[in-house]
């Protein structure tokens, strides 16, 4: 890839970058705010590994809230009783929780699951994760939850610095998913996506492909469920239930668009917006949220990202029209009649 098209493809991801950088001086340093726009960064972050799993080989993984809590416990558990750094213990977690959305994949793609049975047992995974979460009390103190606060980085002591330790995540990862789809491996991916047969009978090694997909994916929100833990000071297993963190990331990808690189990170910002709107009427969240989701899968399927991209390309078109008419000295409205005249 020449270093102009390379400039392009990732002026986006530096625009969406910088944009973000500047949200805590928005807020005003207020602590507040910055829990708000840091959990919109994990929901982004989130939705970005969703977007490889579902928008591109199309892995309906309902698990995303069970991976970030198996890479949330198992980082604590290794730093508060194996006694290891928080750095190690990190990285053994995402490894470890990429292995699990790997093998995950593979038996989906081995015993030919298609994506509604893909997400069924998925969800079977997330309720025997909760359960073991009850179970092992031992290990993770059951409902009542454990406290993370001096089993990690300490972002939890300083909401700003966590909050760009957190965008840089996003933004490296939004990076990561740029190249990846702008290289070879992006047509494999969108083959993928419209044809899963037609790609095998092409060569491509469906297989290779969906495992590796769920293994960067589910590393990503395995690290980033580890990065929780030390921000929000706390876990249990409600804050890694399905309603809590695989609706809002499966309804911030079809809001912001599926398949799309900015998608995840507007999704995140709208859902998080609405999530603040609704969020003083108690249990009506729960009631808006299957309303957008209704509202998404019938009628705003597409997502605002390429809603938005149409818009301005058709803008783009009328204004270059315009200019057109003025450089050629056309009266407003002639060059119309004139193709409608032809036309008829």
């Amino acid at each position: 890839m020449s270093g102009r098209r390379l400039l392009t493809h990732a002026l986006p991801v530096l625009g969406a970058g910088i944009a973000l950088a500047a949200v805590p001086l928005l807020v005003g340093g207020s602590p507040y705010g910055l829990r708000i726009t840091s959990l919109m960064l994990i929901l982004a972050i989130y939705a970005v590994a969703f977007n490889l799993l579902f928008g591109h080989t199309r892995q309906l993984f309902l698990c995303v809230g069970a991976l970030a809590g198996l890479g949330a416990y198992a980082s604590v558990i290794l730093v508060r009783d194996v006694r290891l750094s928080p750095l190690l213990a990190t990285a053994l977690a995402t490894v470890g929780v990429g292995l699990v959305g790997g093998f995950l994949s593979y038996v989906g793609v081995r015993r030919g699951l298609g994506v509604l049975f893909v997400g069924i047992i998925t969800v079977a995974v997330s309720l025997i994760f909760h359960n073991l979460l009850l179970g092992l009390r031992q290990y993770t103190n059951g409902e009542t939850g454990l406290s993370t606060r001096g089993l990690g980085f300490g972002l939890g002591e300083t909401p700003e610095r966590a909050y760009y330790v957190l965008l840089a995540v996003l933004v490296l990862s939004l990076g990561g998913y740029q190249l990846l789809l702008r290289s070879r491996h992006g047509l494999a991916f969108r083959a993928l996506e419209d044809d899963e047969l037609n790609a095998e009978l092409s060569g491509i090694d469906v297989t290779r492909y969906k495992v590796g997909t769920a293994i960067l994916a589910s590393a990503l929100i395995g690290l980033v469920g580890a990065l929780y833990a030390d921000v929000n000071g706390f876990i249990s297993p409600s804050v890694f239930a399905v309603g809590h963190v695989d609706i809002p990331v499966l309804i911030a990808l079809l809001l912001g668009g599926m398949g799309t690189t900015l998608g995840p990170v507007v999704g995140a910002v709208v859902f998080t917006l609405v999530d603040e709107l609704v969020r003083p009427f108690g249990q009506l969240t729960v009631l808006t949220y299957g309303v957008l989701l209704i509202v998404l899968f019938l009628i705003f399927r597409e997502g605002v990202v390429p809603i938005g991209v149409q818009l301005f390309l058709r803008l783009g078109r009328v204004l270059s029209r315009r200019l057109l008419r003025e450089a050629e000295g056309v009266p407003e409205g002639s060059m119309g009649s004139s193709e409608s005249t032809q036309g008829g």
